[in-house]
């Protein structure tokens, strides 16, 4: 039996990227449904400390971090760099996300927009990237930039949000585990996996 696993994800979060990179390793026993959200959503309702931290830095956790990402990036084999602007305003982006899912090129589709903004610097806010997005992956241009501005993909991706929210969600990414279990960032895809693993033991010793 498959495990369902919700990935909730913004791709203006460099470790939402990662994390993305590394569930797609462990696919044989998960099936994933992707779900879109705008992290800055999250971050004004509940979790206005992460601002704070950013006008307030400590230099010597600034530095780690860096570290840290670079690590990361080097093991999923992904460029990170600096882009600017930082943050960015995916909201565009991420509504884009729903047509990507309908059409069946989600994977496509996100995978581009991250490289575009992480590897490449370029403003994943823009609508000539968009564009160029959609050219690269296959997905209908006139189409996408029609729905992105419906009322109903507005609201799609505010529900997505006010959801994880409600679910106790305080950021990108965030999976969820046969629907109650919550796990959150790219760090934690060992545990999510671990967690698999042993309900599966599980299973199998009630047998």
């Amino acid at each position: 039996m498959k495990n369902t696993v919700e990935f909730f994800f913004d791709c203006s979060s460099p470790w939402t990227y990662l994390a993305f990179e590394g569930i797609q390793v462990n696919l044989v026993d998960i099936d994933i449904v992707w779900r879109p959200i705008l992290v800055g959503g999250i971050f004004n309702s509940i979790n206005p400390s992460v601002y704070v931290s950013r006008e307030n830095p400590i230099s010597q956790k600034v530095s780690y971090h860096a570290k840290d990402l670079q690590d990361w990036a080097s093991r999923r084999a992904v460029i990170i760099g600096n882009p600017k602007p930082f943050p960015v305003n995916s909201v565009k982006a991420m509504r884009g996300a729903f047509f990507a899912i309908e059409e069946g090129l989600l994977v496509e589709y996100a995978r581009a927009i991250f490289r575009r903004y992480w590897s490449d610097l370029e403003d994943i806010s823009s609508d000539s990237v968009l564009k160029s997005v959609t050219q690269e992956v296959g997905l209908d241009t006139t189409e996408f930039f029609r729905k992105i501005n419906l009322d109903l993909y507005k609201e799609k991706l505010r529900k997505n949000t006010d959801e994880l929210i409600s679910r106790q969600g305080y950021g990108s990414p965030t999976m969820f585990l046969n629907g109650s279990e919550m796990f959150f960032g790219n760090d934690r895809i060992d545990m999510l996996m671990w967690r698999i693993s042993e309900n599966k033991d599980r299973r199998e010793d009630a047998l």
